[in-house]
């Protein structure tokens, strides 16, 4: 009776992996998402106090799910599905502690190469075709101890189809000189379905720079 009572268990838990594992589909991790630095940090014991935020907000799950920010219907329609506030949260409960408004979340050292282009990685769990990749970065005015709207993104980068290399999608983007800790933003959305991804990244530029956008980078319609 034990026996079979294992093998029960344990086709349960394959089960329970195999329905997580079709779902998920990937996070930044150069630099590292928001969610995905605190995976690394820890699901039951973080010691960075923003990814002890989160845990105490919305449990462990968001740690062992860090690649399942979506929305299944958004088809090119962000702001209908993902309000103002629930950016990083991608709208979802679940991930509602990434939402939380403060200043000490991890933000890595950022800065653009010598032809002014910086390389975004971004680990797929699952392949899937692309319509394009958009990425924003907050303003001067935002601060990130406020939740974040879309009317607080500049876009700066639009990519299309990007194949998968070896699990990851590397993404080319010219960083636009601006200085400080910032919260860059980006929308993966599939070509085979409506399903889009969101990610939120904490980065400093540093003091390099001055605070102004190149041309051709413009702010978010609302």
């Amino acid at each position: 009776m034990m026996t079979k009572f294992l093998f029960i268990a344990a086709l349960g838990a394959a089960a329970t992996f195999t329905a997580q594992t079709a779902r998920a589909h990937g996070s930044m991790t150069t630099p590292p998402s928001r969610i995905y630095y605190c995976y690394l940090n820890g699901a039951e014991n973080p010691t960075d106090p923003a990814c002890q935020a989160l845990r105490q907000h919305s449990g462990t799950a968001p740690f062992y799910d860090w690649m399942s920010i979506a929305q299944g219907q958004a088809n090119g329609n962000h702001q209908a599905v993902v309000p103002d506030g629930t950016l990083c949260s991608g709208n979802q409960p679940v991930f509602a502690g990434l939402d939380l408004p403060r200043s000490d979340w991890h933000a890595t050292p950022i800065a653009a190469g010598p032809d002014g282009s910086y390389e975004f990685i971004f680990r797929g769990t699952a392949p899937h075709a692309t319509r394009e990749w958009i990425f924003y970065v907050s303003r001067d005015s935002y601060s990130p101890a406020q939740s974040l709207h879309w009317s607080d993104l500049d876009e700066f980068c639009r990519l299309g189809n990007v194949a998968l290399d070896e699990g990851n999608y590397h993404l080319r983007c010219t960083l636009p000189s601006l200085r400080g800790k910032r919260t860059i933003y980006s929308v993966w959305q599939r070509a085979d379905s409506p399903e889009a991804f969101y990610t939120c990244i904490d980065v400093d530029f540093g003091n390099g720079g001055d605070a102004i956008f190149a041309s051709g980078f413009q702010a978010v319609s609302p």
